[in-house]
């Protein structure tokens, strides 16, 4: 008789273990030859050698399936140790499975661009209304990266710009008053990877969140980093930032240019990049619109309302320069024949 510890690396125990343990149990019922005891992310085994050979390589396929799908049934357990396949391994088009099972996908034509444009470029830049996922569907690449061991880390940043508000006004020390900027990523990753591993990630740095401000001075290996509400940032910003990227990275820049918070008097980094870097090999650019918005549908009353008031915006503002310089024309005229 011999014994092994199997440590849990890859998935949060609580989901492998199942409600009241429910999964573990099964596992125990299928291998009446073993002693098994689990405690924490460790899985004390006792018995035959042949016998605990099988049980680890079931053990490893159905963390596999844990870490994969972020979650496990007893009809997984069941389907897995007898070899069968489950009903997700039948899903295409799939990113990653959020925290409850649910697949992520693209959902939208230039959804699925730019995850194909990921995988033929290393920096990709993901332009869009407010809604079309641009950062959802980012983040989610990043996840799957990290999952399947391509990168060794996730970097998230923002600027972190006032939007009619000031920082320093705000409670609380330098993290209080940064961490309300990142939130959406939070909110991201929360559906993405179950609390526990999350938190796990974001002690060991394995995932880190930061203002773009804490970029600089820093090289980027091994890992997907991704710069969101790019559209506020200044040309040495974001000039900064595209410098960082290191060996086996991609980066991904996501912005809406119709949500500018710089003042007037600077011009968006974001649209200076893109027109800077147009053609060159190795960058894609991807142009997202109204129809890609997957948020409450009246988003996208919302920016079509918006697009219009811009459109007569600039029409009025239009012809009231021709009037100007139609008058200015008219005005010229009449003194040049008073000289006469």
């Amino acid at each position: 008789m011999i014994e092994k510890h199997i440590v849990l690396e890859d998935t949060d125990p609580v989901v492998f273990y199942g409600v009241n343990n429910a999964n573990m149990q099964i596992i125990k019922a299928l291998y009446p030859k073993l002693r098994i005891v689990a405690r924490g992310n460790v899985i004390k085994v006792m018995g035959d050698e042949e016998e605990m050979c099988a049980f680890e390589e079931h053990i490893q396929a159905l963390e596999m399936h844990c870490a994969r799908y972020n979650t496990l049934t007893e009809e997984d357990v069941l389907h897995i140790i007898k070899g069968e396949k489950t009903f997700r391994d039948n899903q295409e088009g799939v990113i990653v499975y959020s925290t409850n099972g649910k697949p992520i996908t693209a959902r939208s034509e230039n959804q699925q661009k730019l995850v194909k444009a990921y995988g033929e470029n290393d920096l990709l830049f993901a332009v869009g209304p407010a809604g079309s996922g641009k950062t959802y569907t980012s983040i989610a690449l990043a996840v799957r990266a990290l999952k399947n061991k391509e990168i060794r880390k996730i970097i998230l940043s923002r600027p972190a710009v006032e939007a009619g508000e000031k920082l320093g006004f705000l409670p609380g020390d330098m993290k209080d008053k940064i961490d309300p900027y990142l939130q959406p990523l939070y909110d991201a990753l929360q559906d993405m990877l179950p609390a526990a591993k999350l938190q796990e990630y974001m002690e060991q740095n394995i995932i880190q969140i930061a203002p773009l401000a804490f970029m600089r001075g820093r090289t980027l290996n091994d890992a997907v980093v991704i710069l969101d509400e790019a559209q506020n940032t200044t040309t040495a910003q974001i000039k900064m930032f595209i410098t960082r990227m290191g060996t086996n990275t991609k980066m991904i820049i996501t912005g809406d240019c119709t949500q500018i918070d710089l003042p007037s008097s600077q011009r968006s980094g974001l649209i200076e990049a893109m027109h800077i870097l147009k053609g060159v090999k190795g960058i894609a650019f991807i142009e997202m619109n109204k129809k890609d918005i997957v948020r409450h549908k009246l988003v996208t009353r919302i920016v079509e309302a918006y697009e219009k008031h811009t459109r007569r915006t600039e029409e009025t503002r239009k012809q009231r320069k021709a009037e100007q310089e139609e008058t200015a024309t008219v005005f010229a005229d009449i003194m040049g024949l008073g000289d006469n």
